[in-house]
């Protein structure tokens, strides 16, 4: 299966990988949509005519948010929905008031290297909201994502190469905390859905990609310091001229996957920098995708665990 390149590289904006798209009629759900790359992917959507529903924890902060976004593009069908995804009731409650078809669901909203923390049910916060809370929220939308087929985007990290599922201990109620390797099984599952869901899903016209967005400065670092951004970004291969994303490029390989027809019909597959990633290797930073977060038994074995933690 040959890999997809695009038109686009690193340095294009989201702006730039949607000239031309029409989305008027459609309807997208951006998951923390009102702060940094999440305001530029549900720009570049409402921009190009699509219904856009900012589903955020602050409400007052997605208000402002669709405030400016109507101010910018003209669309005035951006909407603002309570969403907090590590929290299962919330998750419900938002699926249940979802009424009408769903055509682009950007799972985009994440938590990094946080403190260990855990939700009511024992679950450790980042597993939580970066994978169980978008996994409840995808599978609730079903109907209305099946409705008249949609792309889903399941917005992943290099961080994956941290780490597979550790599946005998998700939660680390055994094994000591270790932030980072919280968060890159969480990005790893983010992948592994992307893999399990488009092939239970195909057949109903959804189809889901993960993606890495790349290194944009935002307030996903809240939990880091400066000296470990530092070692971050040496590890990743990046020296003195190492440079961030600005949030419209951050949000460029999500806006592709949502809707360039060049992906129709593509599911599976993790992208950067707007074109497929190579396998990872060693010696190569942190780019590419690690063979774990593909691994169809994996995949569906997480899919089996996930709903077995959210039948509890």
């Amino acid at each position: 299966m040959a890999s997809i390149t695009t038109a686009f590289t690193r340095e294009s904006t989201a702006a730039q990988v949607i000239e031309g798209i029409d989305l008027t009629g459609r309807r997208a759900v951006v998951t923390g949509g009102a702060s940094g790359i999440g305001v530029e992917t549900a720009r570049a959507l409402a921009g190009t005519g699509a219904e856009v529903t900012l589903a955020v924890r602050d409400t007052a902060a997605g208000d402002r948010t669709a405030e400016d976004i109507v101010a910018t593009t003209g669309n005035k069908l951006v909407h603002v929905a309570p969403l907090d995804l590590a929290d299962q009731a919330s998750v419900r409650a938002f699926t249940a008031a979802w009424d009408g078809p769903l055509h682009l669901l950007v799972n985009n909203a994440g938590v990094m290297a946080a403190p260990l923390s855990r939700t009511p049910e024992g679950w450790e916060l980042q597993f939580a909201t970066n994978h169980l809370g978008h996994f409840a929220l995808t599978t609730g939308l079903h109907a209305a994502l099946a409705a008249e087929g949609a792309r889903v985007v399941s917005v992943s990290s290099s961080a994956h190469l941290r780490s597979d599922v550790v599946y005998d201990d998700i939660h680390f109620e055994r094994r000591p905390y270790e932030p980072w390797s919280a968060y890159g099984q969480s990005k790893t599952a983010n992948v592994l859905f992307a893999v399990e869901a488009t092939r239970r899903w195909s057949a109903d016209g959804i189809f889901v990609n993960a993606v890495m967005p790349g290194s944009i400065r935002t307030n996903l670092q809240r939990h880091v310091t400066e000296e470990e951004l530092a070692r971050l970004r040496a590890a990743a291969g990046g020296g003195s001229d190492f440079q961030w994303k600005t949030t419209e490029q951050g949000a460029a390989t999500s806006v592709l996957l949502a809707t360039s027809p060049q992906l129709e019909g593509v599911g599976g597959r993790y992208f950067e920098d707007c074109a497929e990633a190579a396998p990872a290797q060693e010696g190569n930073g942190r780019r590419g995708v690690a063979a774990y977060a593909l691994d169809p038994d994996s995949a569906a074995r997480l899919w089996t665990v996930s709903e077995a933690m959210l039948r509890r």
